[in-house]
């Protein structure tokens, strides 16, 4: 096994990646060496590359990305099993959470991992151990207490990579939102997140989803994946339009949960418009520290409605999406979420081909890259 691996360093935005090679770490007794074979640009990666979502990097950069999957490298003396008791050796395909609970907070002691304050810490650079901290490199580490669970080998790396990020993402988001059997759903933004959401929600049980957005591919890929309904910006300028149509299709109430998964916070405001009375909005997509935007509390408190902001998940949905993959792949058409790979040493090229942000359309659904 090679003593390095490369890794593409982040220094800030405006600026191309740089690849480097980084020393192997020395396996922690309950740590993973994992050797990454997927390693997806999601939505919030385009974010932190764009600038807004700004972080504060260290002077060496910054090894990130998230949404991956691969193959165990190394694996900790004490490590014997993976989080489900399944047997587990170096060679095991393995999907994994990115993030590590505490375990000593106030969320933690009530159950509540995904709501930990302290999951995920302060960006480390290339030269602080374990050094491959991200996605973006040949190698990542999963840190001693990480979750990490067996691949079946009926499902692809390519269909397993959005597991840890995208497909968890919304299997929690839909579940913390308490979406019911025979609910409506409104899905802003069918990009990875909102995509799978509406499979997920058909598959929870959702009378009718309805999915909102201005590129014409996306919406023709959320149909395949289960949408119901799809309202393209374009052809119904007129948000109050847009409105009275979500309202028709959902029996004149109005749905009972909507979801941003876009990222910008002005599609909020006509989100919460969109709910019936006592209805939940979702707030995913929008992580940029910063931004605004202005909406009326009493339509809270006199349509009863709720907002419910998720971040990350709890450990446990990573294995029933993986369930849910392998009952579901004769239905939903999950290779086509993957629409183009890029080597790592091409990673610049690949974030500035999925920028979709001011442009009127683009045919990238996910862009891989392949360390």
């Amino acid at each position: 096994m090679a003593a390095t691996g490369k890794a593409a360093v982040f220094h800030g935005p405006g600026k191309p990646f740089e690849l480097t090679l980084l020393p192997l770490p020395e396996v922690e007794p309950r740590g993973v060496l994992v050797r990454v074979s997927v390693a997806n640009i999601c939505g919030s990666d385009l974010h932190f590359w764009r600038g807004d979502a700004p972080l504060k990097l260290p002077d060496d950069g910054w090894i990130y990305g998230h949404e991956m999957c691969g193959r165990v490298a190394r694996l900790g003396a004490e490590i014997k099993t993976d989080s489900l008791g399944e047997p587990l050796k170096e060679g095991d395909r393995v999907a994994y959470c990115y993030f590590y609970p505490c375990g000593r907070c106030y969320a933690c002691l009530n159950k509540e991992p995904a709501s930990c304050p302290n999951k995920v810490g302060r960006p480390l650079g290339p030269r602080t151990f374990p050094h491959f901290h991200g996605a973006f490199a040949e190698y990542y580490y999963l840190r001693p207490g990480g979750f990490v669970f067996k691949v079946p080998d009926a499902l692809s790396d390519e269909i397993v990579a959005p597991v840890n990020c995208a497909l968890s993402q919304v299997i929690y988001g839909l579940h913390a939102a308490g979406l019911r059997f025979g609910d409506s759903v409104v899905i802003q933004g069918p990009g990875g997140l909102g995509v799978q959401a509406a499979a997920v929600a058909k598959e929870m049980g959702a009378a009718s989803v309805i999915v909102v957005d201005q590129l014409a591919g996306r919406l023709e890929l959320a149909r395949a994946f289960g949408a119901d309904h799809t309202l393209n910006l374009k052809e119904v300028p007129d948000r109050k339009e847009r409105v009275n149509l979500v309202r028709k299709w959902t029996g004149g109430r109005g749905a009972d949960v909507a979801c941003d998964f876009v990222g910008f916070p002005q599609v909020i405001p006509e989100g919460l418009d969109m709910l019936r009375f006592g209805g939940t909005y979702l707030e995913v997509g929008t992580i940029s520290r910063g931004v605004t935007v202005e909406i009326e509390p009493s339509l809270l408190v006199w349509g009863s409605k709720k907002i419910v902001g998720v971040i990350q998940y709890d450990p446990w949905v990573i294995p029933r999406a993986l369930d849910f993959l392998i009952r579901t792949r004769g239905r939903f058409p999950f290779d086509r979420l993957l629409s183009h790979k890029y080597p790592l040493d091409q990673i610049n090229e690949a974030f500035a081909a999925s920028e979709w942000h001011g442009r009127d359309t683009t045919n990238i659904t996910r862009a891989a890259l392949l360390p």
